[in-house]
């Protein structure tokens, strides 16, 4: 049987003894048992956050969490800037859109940078903006954003908060919520913290609770006011998933064992690496500010990315995502978070390579892995 690498941006391979953990016998959601480890987890949640706000966990995919940053802040008819450079900043404007706000869209390109003088400049003329949408690592093209600078430009506007998506980058880029001023910060467990799909967080800052207490806008499963009610006793408003938050408990264990800044400099040079690897195989790094969590590489036009995905996993057993929406059959990403090492880097370097040339494209074999073996080793 073969062995299967996942180097997908999520779901990604998951530790053994994280998922050993979450084989334990189940226990009920409300005993003194599970609280204990909840307690326990919220504390090293705020770590991994880098805030001293509150941290709530949803049982729900990260797109929970970017509903709950939306309709705990925008009342109908509210005004939101949102930084949209790939799909997931498109689910923003989508969210906000939903729920009957005004989305002012700022377009930088995908792969592309955004100008900090452009969001002031849009700020300036529309001080009646309530809140500014960014993200952290946009998945769909590998790029990381000025999320830093946005934050302090922002923070000359107290009227507005500043809400991140962080689910493809916390853990594998640096982020600081608090120093960085950000008031809502999401992340999913399928990322950098190493877990199956199924838990979303979110960080929130006392700024934001000020605008989610005056908040109109309907909700019921993702009203933060129930989870921070709740979170009084490190309990849960529903049903939450005691599984994964077993297994969340030791992978947040073994991240503050190895240090949050170890594990970004661990991410930055398997980036490295894939991206020198790339250009070593005649190929480009599409970003133009590429991301340490997952690298989008342009495949030559003659080369269907679709195809290139699926004839990878029939052969080696290896899984890279393809490029979304008009990225589609362009591009292939290569997550560099979950249970991976030097290696794994290596090997699937190698298996581009191999690929490559069954495609009839010019590469020299071991062209990339060189070059990838001077970052790593």
């Amino acid at each position: 049987m073969m062995k299967k690498r996942l180097f997908t941006p999520g779901p990604i391979s998951v530790p053994e003894d994280v998922l050993l953990e979450m084989a334990k016998p189940i226990i009920h959601h409300r005993t003194p048992e599970f609280l204990e480890i909840a307690k326990q987890v919220i504390e090293d949640l705020k770590y991994f956050f880098q805030t001293k706000n509150d941290v709530f966990i949803i049982a729900g995919s990260g797109t929970a969490a970017m509903e709950a940053a939306v309709v705990n802040v925008l009342s109908p008819g509210e005004k939101a800037l949102v930084i949209s450079g790939g799909k997931f900043g498109e689910r923003f404007v989508e969210l906000v859109k939903t729920y009957g706000a005004e989305a002012i869209i700022v377009e930088p390109g995908w792969g592309n940078p955004v100008e900090l003088k452009n969001i002031e400049t849009i700020l300036k003329q529309n001080p009646d903006i309530k809140a500014v949408f960014a993200t952290l690592v946009e998945t769909s093209t590998g790029t990381s954003y000025d999320i830093e600078g946005l934050g302090k430009l922002i923070s000359n506007f107290p009227e507005t908060m500043f809400i991140v998506d962080g689910i493809s980058g916390l853990g594998a880029v640096e982020c600081r919520t608090d120093l960085w001023n950000i008031d809502i910060l999401v992340s999913g467990s399928q990322k950098a913290l190493s877990l199956p799909p199924g838990l979303s967080f979110i960080s929130v800052s006392e700024k934001a609770w000020k605008t989610i207490n005056n908040c109109t806008t309907p909700k019921y499963y993702l009203d933060l006011k129930k989870y921070k009610k709740a979170m009084e006793k490190f309990d849960f408003p529903f049903t939450m998933a005691v599984s994964l938050v077993c297994g969340l408990k030791k992978s947040l264990e073994k991240i503050k064992q190895q240090g949050l800044e170890n594990l970004w400099e661990m991410h930055k040079k398997r980036a490295i690496a894939v991206r020198n690897a790339a250009i070593a195989m005649g190929l480009e790094v599409f970003s133009k500010s590429p991301s340490d969590a997952v690298t989008a590489i342009l495949l030559p036009q003659s080369i269907d990315g679709e195809k290139f995905c699926s004839d990878m996993r029939k052969e080696f057993g290896m899984s890279v995502a393809g490029g979304q929406d008009k990225l589609k059959g362009k591009v292939i990403r290569i997550s560099h978070f979950g249970w991976q090492d030097e290696f794994d880097t290596i090997a699937v370097i190698a298996g581009i390579e191999i690929m490559l040339k069954k495609y009839k494209h010019n590469v020299e074999l071991g062209a990339g892995v060189r070059e990838a073996m001077k970052v790593l080793f």
